[in-house]
């Protein structure tokens, strides 16, 4: 077996390009790669270039660009095994039978010969169908290859390439996404982030929830789910075993997170709980709805008059339940407030028994929704706080998992005082 080429000063990364619509964009990866200093070479299936021509793939990645026909051409090596020699491998456009083949062995082809040579990370990027994607199939083969550790970035939440398709989860993450998130697998280990969580089970929730009122209409809140997502991130980066749970937002899953996707309030209690059984850590960044309505019409109403009444009841609070039930886990909430902040988030620490709590105000310039940017205060239920300065939201994530991990070593202990 061939080892990493880790040796080599500019990190060496295989784009393989699968036969999706998606396959566009690979020559668009190709360039951020090589912007950012990275070597790279090609290898594209013959349904990738009915998407894209081995002209535009050569000339954005500067390599010749391998195929079956170069795979059966007369070598000094075999081919699959030269170019498994890499720092990090990254699948564009995966499609559900390139997921498949990966996943079961299959190694009749150039792509799939090859990703069973390689033996550096590997990180898969689906393109595909909403349908397709939820398929329990397509969803077992990726369960499948993340047990071989392999990486999964996306799919994204958006609209889809062809044409009458809409929009839905299926789409591929963009290129300077992809980009980053393969060259971070690329790094070398002296040079990888410290795995201070290695071991450590986080959950983290994003996003808005969606509170229907009948087939097409909705209740929701414009958060952009990015706290969240950086908090699974960073937790992944720093070697944990994460869950993120979203509601519908446009950003690419991180690698190394395993996603849940949910819409509702209720959606998003049960897979958060769920998933919070054996949890160390959970983080509720999302911006839940605190009603919905009551009777949801199973058809679209006609307009109606000047006014309308509609009859909301009230959704569970999950951060409560969670609290009720806390055992062993570190318990990290957030909180919007407009005024009265520090004592509304200690009093919401106490009634719901969270180790702490991360306030921010909304309306504060430079922190709203959607922003890259955060200013929180960490409050404890005793009232203890920390200002924080504006931040990143990478930098606020790090920082929470700074705060929560100090609190891990004793609630890993059992009853006994042995570690689990």
């Amino acid at each position: 077996m061939n080892p990493p080429a880790s040796s080599s000063p500019s990190p060496q990364v295989l784009v393989l390009v699968c036969g999706s619509v998606a396959a566009i964009k690979a020559p668009a990866t190709l360039r951020r790669l090589r912007e950012a200093g990275a070597q790279v070479r090609v290898v594209a299936t013959r349904a990738a270039l009915e998407f894209v021509t081995p002209l535009s793939l050569s000339t954005a990645g500067a390599c010749e660009v391998a195929t079956d026909a170069t795979w059966f051409a007369a070598q000094p090596q075999a081919q699959h095994l030269t170019l498994a020699r890499c720092d990090a491998a990254v699948v564009v456009g995966a499609t559900a039978d390139a997921l498949a083949r990966a996943a079961h062995g299959h190694a009749d082809d150039l792509l799939s010969a090859t990703l069973l040579s390689v033996r550096s990370p590997v990180l898969w990027v689906p393109a595909m169908n909403e349908r397709m994607w939820q398929h329990p199939a397509v969803q077992a083969n990726a369960e499948r290859l993340r047990s071989f550790g392999h990486h999964f970035l996306g799919p994204v939440f958006g609209a889809f390439g062809t044409a009458g398709e809409g929009e839905g989860l299926g789409r591929m993450a963009e290129p300077e996404d992809i980009a980053a998130g393969v060259l971070r697998l690329a790094q070398p280990q002296e040079e990888a982030q410290e795995q201070d969580l290695a071991g450590v089970k986080v959950v983290v929730s994003a996003g808005p929830t969606r509170e229907y009122l009948d087939p097409v209409r909705f209740v929701s809140n414009p958060s952009s789910g990015k706290m969240g997502f950086a908090v699974a991130q960073a937790a992944a980066g720093r070697g944990a075993d994460v869950t993120l749970v979203s509601g519908p937002v446009h950003l690419a899953t991180p690698a190394g997170v395993r996603r849940v996707d949910i819409e509702s309030a209720l959606d998003l209690r049960d897979a958060v709980l769920q998933a919070a059984q054996d949890a160390d850590l959970v983080v509720m960044t999302a911006a839940v709805a605190d009603y919905r309505a009551a009777d949801v019409k199973t058809e679209k109403e006609a307009k109606g008059g000047e006014t309308k009444t509609i009859e909301l009841v009230k959704n569970p609070d999950i951060l409560a339940e969670l609290g009720a039930d806390k055992g062993k886990r570190v318990l990290v909430g957030f909180a919007m407030e407009t005024h009265a902040g520090v004592e509304r988030a200690a009093d919401k620490a106490r009634r719901k028994n969270a180790d702490f709590i991360l306030l921010n105000y909304p309306t504060q310039e430079g922190t709203a929704f959607g922003g890259d940017d955060n200013q929180v205060t960490l409050v404890r239920a005793d009232g203890t706080h920390e200002a924080w300065p504006r931040l990143s939201k990478r930098e606020v994530a790090e920082r929470l998992l700074d705060r929560a991990g100090q609190l891990l070593p004793a609630a890993r202990l059992d009853a006994a005082g042995e570690e689990r």
